[in-house]
């Protein structure tokens, strides 16, 4: 069980989601916000960093996007399902964005090989909430 689950747990409202749900799609947020954020970082360090400009302007973006989307989701008191979709819609377009950029490069940087697969990981838990949420 991650840190994440636990502390959801300890929440002394009910939750309006699957628990198991929520707990995964915050925590593929965050591994998606390092992920995002090391892979831009490697890229600076490239030789050939100029073909990588939109590569790391996505995971620049992606790595906000995942942030937010992570801490929304976190905080559950009065959660408003509306604009959880929003958000989780939001980060579900950036990691599809940011990991087909990364695939692109994945053969010649396996750092993006392993971003895109964080950015994949990460947009299918956000979908997986998105079905959970209540209408």
């Amino acid at each position: 069980m991650s840190h994440t689950q636990q502390i959801l747990e300890t929440h002394p409202r009910a939750l309006q989601i699957d628990l198991g749900v929520l707990a995964a799609c915050i925590d593929c947020c965050f591994e998606c916000v390092q992920s995002c954020t090391a892979c831009a970082d490697a890229d600076l360090a490239e030789p050939d960093v100029d073909t990588l400009i939109a590569c790391i302007s996505l995971c620049r973006n992606c790595s906000d996007i995942c942030a937010s989307t992570g801490t929304v989701l976190s905080r559950q008191t009065e959660f408003v399902p509306d604009l959880a979709r929003v958000v989780l819609q939001a980060c579900i377009e950036a990691c599809r964005k940011c990991g087909d950029e990364c695939e692109r490069h994945a053969r010649h940087h396996e750092h993006c090989r392993i971003c895109a697969e964080t950015c994949r990981r990460c947009e299918q838990a956000c979908k997986d909430v998105l079905s959970a949420l209540p209408t």
